[in-house]
């Protein structure tokens, strides 16, 4: 391998075209058959596949071209060293391959971990630009005297010595096993809503276990590798409580919630909720929050402390099926026992009024305006709302009333004038 940029320089100078040509040649049928390896992988991915086989097909499609091209290049070299030919462009082109592979494997694993936003997008260019320096500066051979002037920049507290190139692996390392932490755990909760007899709010519980276990042995075994006793720990955490007595409390309370939440099973992906004014279905359980999204597509993320505190409807605790009761008022002078069986027709015949328990229809009260009646009706499905259920119900009840002649009071007075005031 060249060790420097000066010896590099140097071998460029003592460069022939002999030396030239089997090496261009080398690399340009290495990034041939490199290109069609990749392609023939791409074909061979199945587009409808799922779960660690789909992440596995497109993680080799991606690395497919440099880590094929990177095996070619290396037995070329070694071929070209036992002929003794030159192989210092293979030499360049190594590293380069290296850091071609380890970025496309980088910015997979930080898409497939982290939702898509600015963030992730900015972290992939930095990503990009960290290991093309690091690359750069072994091309040139400053890296390891940068090494060891960051080693040098250094101080102790008590028998810890902490530099600046500790703390930058301290960094880079956390950021890598983070991200390949938050990666398997995604993959983990993938695969466990995907199976049947697992119930979703035991899917959400595991899948947040994993994801802290995840997490937690990634921070501690970075450190270790660091370097850092993990008995010093013991401060940190005497730390960590003082700041949980006095303004971390919530964070705690909300985290602790959700895994009450999870695993007492009180509140479940799905189930159609209302606290206070808000009503709406469940669409995600996070460490934090839950995510209630309503009628209009409005998502409303609620504290779990919240939802612990505080009282909560659930319309699909125990049964998903929720009864919605539509007032109607008819004339003293209509049909009574007419006008409600022309309601319960209308009610069986709407496709969300479900048979069992079946619709009703109630006199409930004797008005000053009308007779007072109250349609009952059952539904399946709350988390669909129950306004187009009353509306429907109501524009048809309107129209057969005015068929068959049942007229719908509303409120009205008589003045009778008893004598005209004298002229």
């Amino acid at each position: 391998m060249v060790e420097s940029w000066h010896d590099l320089l140097v071998a460029i100078q003592e460069i022939s075209l002999l030396d030239v040509l089997p090496q261009a040649a080398v690399l340009v049928l290495a990034a041939t058959a490199a290109f069609y390896l990749h392609r023939l992988v791409a074909r061979r991915t199945a587009a409808d596949s799922q779960g660690v086989r789909h992440l596995t097909q497109r993680a080799l499609q991606r690395l497919a071209f440099p880590v094929s091209m990177l095996v070619l290049v290396l037995l070329a070299r070694v071929l070209l060293a036992a002929l003794n030919q030159a192989y210092w462009a293979l030499d360049l082109a190594v590293p380069l391959l290296i850091s071609f592979a380890l970025i496309r494997t980088l910015v997979y694993m930080l898409r497939k971990g982290m939702r898509s936003g600015p963030l992730v997008k900015a972290s992939e260019n930095v990503i990009s630009t960290l290991i093309w320096l690091v690359v750069g500066l072994h091309l040139v051979g400053l890296l390891p005297g940068l090494l060891e002037a960051m080693d040098s920049l250094a101080f102790s507290v008590g028998e810890l010595r902490i530099s600046l190139l500790a703390i930058v692996k301290l960094i880079l390392l956390m950021g890598l096993v983070l991200v390949v932490a938050i990666w398997l755990s995604g993959i983990i909760d993938r695969r466990l809503t995907q199976l049947p007899y697992l119930s979703a709010g035991a899917a959400v519980g595991f899948s947040k276990v994993a994801k802290l276990v995840l997490i937690t042995v990634a921070a501690l075994s970075v450190l270790n590798l660091v370097g850092i006793d993990l008995t010093a720990l013991a401060v940190f955490g005497g730390a960590l409580g003082v700041g949980l007595g006095f303004g971390l409390q919530r964070i705690a309370s909300n985290f602790i919630s959700g895994f009450i939440l999870v695993f007492d099973r009180s509140i479940r992906p799905g189930d159609v909720i209302s606290i206070g004014e808000k009503f709406g279905w469940v669409v995600a359980l996070h460490a934090r929050y839950v995510v209630v999204r309503n009628r209009d597509g409005v998502d409303t993320l609620i504290p779990n402390e919240n939802l612990i505190t505080t009282e909560v409807i659930n319309w699909s605790y125990s049964d998903p099926n929720v009864r919605l009761k539509i007032p109607v008022s008819v004339s003293y002078s209509d049909d009574v026992e007419r006008a409600m069986a022309i309601i319960l027709d209308i009610a069986r015949e709407h496709p969300r009024v479900i048979a069992d328990p079946e619709p009703v229809c109630r006199l409930t009260m004797f008005g000053d305006h009308g007779i007072h009646l109250e349609a009952r009706v059952w539904v399946a499905d709350p988390q669909a709302g129950f306004g187009s259920v009353s509306s429907d119900i109501n524009l048809a009840i309107w129209r057969r009333f005015k068929q068959e002649g049942i007229t719908i009071p509303f409120p009205q007075q008589d003045v009778y004038i008893k004598e005209l005031p004298a002229k």
